[in-house]
């Protein structure tokens, strides 16, 4: 489906995508998993090196 820069969503035609953007802004705490693993890595590394 991505032919001719043509691409469809569900999770942003039903408003999902916007709803996990913007819990992830208000509240600091990422939606995704790589955000997740970025965030408690860096803990970690503030924890040891702090």
């Amino acid at each position: 489906m991505s032919k001719y820069g043509f691409s469809f969503s569900l999770s942003r035609l039903l408003g999902i995508a916007q709803a996990k953007q913007k819990f992830a802004r208000t509240t600091g705490i990422p939606t995704t998993k790589s955000g997740m693993q970025r965030k408690i890595g860096a803990s970690i590394l503030k924890m040891f090196f702090k």
